[in-house]
């Protein structure tokens, strides 16, 4: 007999998943390797210092609220199911995360076999069009769907000629002792390699950290896996020559010199002249990918990003493979390096929406919609309190959205945390009955707002009433018109210092206008 559902793996994505499941009653179950929940916890980050951020005192009262600023916590109606209430740290230790999560499977009761590791994944021959999952003792389990949330489990190391002599982060002992007086090559220019830079300062002789193109900061590009403060005093001691420097060039090749290593570089800041340097130890953090192993030929996802994540559907469903479904990190493929999907403050709304696709899709239930009335107002109401409170936009901003409908009688219906590539599908298939015209409405960064150091006091300078209406670079609302499926027009909310969207003069009478104006019929334009 196949279950509805089968799980791989019970990290905090599959976790998330299967508390939902577990609250609908559905019949489900999940498969993990480790003895616990959370294995990845146990051994990452290295250091064993998360930096995912857990602010326990916000000033807010409000849970929804509360949630923009705990980047930990998983999604859950039990008030004491919260991370802030396992650590006091901004930064906690990784350890705390395995006692939350333990404790969330315990008190979700969730359905988890652990011990129990997966070692083929195939796609049955009958009619129904399921999965059999064979684990290492040889039993099997039969899923009508199957939702993979492993994580990104194998290291992703770069094609360089004697990369297998290297160290991996994954494996390698970050005593800082043991690096005492070295010379130290650590590849990869990421959070990852940053932290392990930052731990070997004290006692490593030289530390160089290597990798092309330009170093990415999160506080300009608002992508909080690329170089994060918390990882960066190493470029304090690279800018201030204290014998540690960032490399910005290739490595070609690695190879054994007595005792330690040979490394050719070729730096991109001087037309690839290539140096060889001299090291004692060399450290490849270079990232993980998605290990595909296990799937047989009948249902071996497509993949992207060089081969590191499958190919999905915008609600998470491989492209190649129908009914195979993925969760968690894993998913971040189609915003790669731009959004939070990859993290748990950005998929545990991801993993919300991927369970109310289920329920949809088969189970027959509707997505949950509001009905406003056909005042202009209520609507103007609806948007201001969503992006003044709900921390799904605010989280996974530009990946999620709510859309506002208007159906053929002029009646206004509000549903909150689409994923913004499914609206078009979703709305031309009916998910929402007949609607003449929608607005999505996001949270996002401005254009190009990557490009500018927002601590310039000179870029981008501008009056407030020349930046009434206009695309701030700081995180906004933006709330985009489409007829007939075509795009209309888009109005974004001015900026806030505070994040509070509702002012009258600045930012309701604006969007009361736009609104106004686009609820008749209107000539689609090019965006």
């Amino acid at each position: 007999m196949a279950h509805d559902y089968l799980i791989i793996g019970a990290g905090p994505a599959g976790l998330q998943l299967a508390a939902s499941l577990e609250r609908d009653g559905a019949d489900y179950v999940v498969l993990e390797r480790g003895s616990g929940p959370g294995t990845f916890f146990t051994r990452f980050p290295r250091h064993r210092r998360l930096i995912s951020v857990n602010k326990v005192h916000t000033g807010y009262e409000d849970p929804e609220l509360r949630l923009r600023m705990d980047w930990n916590s998983l999604l859950s109606d039990d008030p004491e199911l919260l991370f802030t209430r396992y650590s006091r740290r901004y930064f906690p230790p990784a350890d705390d995360m395995v006692r939350y999560l333990a404790d969330f499977a315990a008190r979700t009761g969730v359905r988890v076999r652990y011990d129990t590791t997966v070692e083929r994944i195939a796609r049955d021959g009958d009619d129904d069009g399921g999965f059999t999952v064979t684990d290492h003792t040889g039993n099997t389990w039969r899923a009508r769907r199957l939702v993979v949330a492993t994580g990104v489990s194998l290291p992703h190391l770069p094609s360089v000629p004697g990369i297998e002599l290297a160290e991996r982060y994954d494996t390698f002992d970050p005593d800082p002792e043991a690096f005492t007086d070295q010379r130290v090559l650590i590849i990869g220019r990421g959070n990852s390699a940053f932290e392990t830079a930052d731990s070997l300062m004290e006692t490593a002789a030289v530390i160089h950290v290597v990798g092309s193109g330009s170093l990415r900061l999160a506080w300009r590009s608002h992508y909080v896996g690329h170089l994060r403060a918390v990882n960066n005093n190493f470029l304090d001691s690279y800018q201030l020559k204290s014998q540690n420097a960032v490399l910005d060039g290739r490595v070609l090749a690695i190879r054994k010199d007595g005792d330690g290593f040979r490394v050719p570089v070729a730096f991109e800041r001087v037309d690839e002249v290539v140096k060889d340097l001299r090291y004692d130890r060399v450290i490849a953090a270079t990232g993980f990918r998605i290990d595909v192993s296990v799937f047989d030929d009948t249902c071996r996802p497509g993949l992207v990003v060089d081969d590191r994540f499958p190919a999905l559907t915008p609600v998470g469903e491989s492209v190649n493979v129908p009914g195979l479904y993925f969760a968690g990190t894993l998913t971040q493929g189609p915003d790669f390096k731009k959004a939070t999907t990859g993290f748990i403050h950005g998929f545990r709304y991801s993993v919300r929406a991927l369970h109310r696709t289920l329920r949809r899709r088969h189970h027959g239930e509707p997505w949950p919609v509001r009905e406003l009335g056909d005042a202009t107002e209520a609507a103007v109401d609806a948007v201001v309190s969503r992006v003044n409170r709900s921390s799904a936009l605010w989280q996974q901003f530009g990946v999620l959205g709510d859309l506002l409908l208007v159906g053929p009688d002029g009646a206004l219906r509000y549903a909150e945390e689409l994923p913004v590539r499914h609206v078009p599908d979703a709305v031309r298939a009916g998910d929402f009955g007949e609607v003449d015209a929608h607005a999505v409405i996001t949270l996002e960064y401005g254009a190009d707002h990557d490009r500018v150091d927002p601590f310039d006091v000179t870029a981008g300078r501008t009056s407030q009433q020349d930046i009434r209406g206009l695309d701030g670079r700081y995180l906004h609302p933006v709330v985009r018109w489409y007829r007939a499926g075509a795009f209309v027009a888009e109005h974004h909310l001015t900026e806030n210092l505070e994040n509070e969207w509702d002012s009258e003069e600045i930012h309701r009478a604006p969007l009361r206008a736009f609104l106004a104006a686009h609820r008749g019929p209107a000539a689609p334009v090019t965006p």
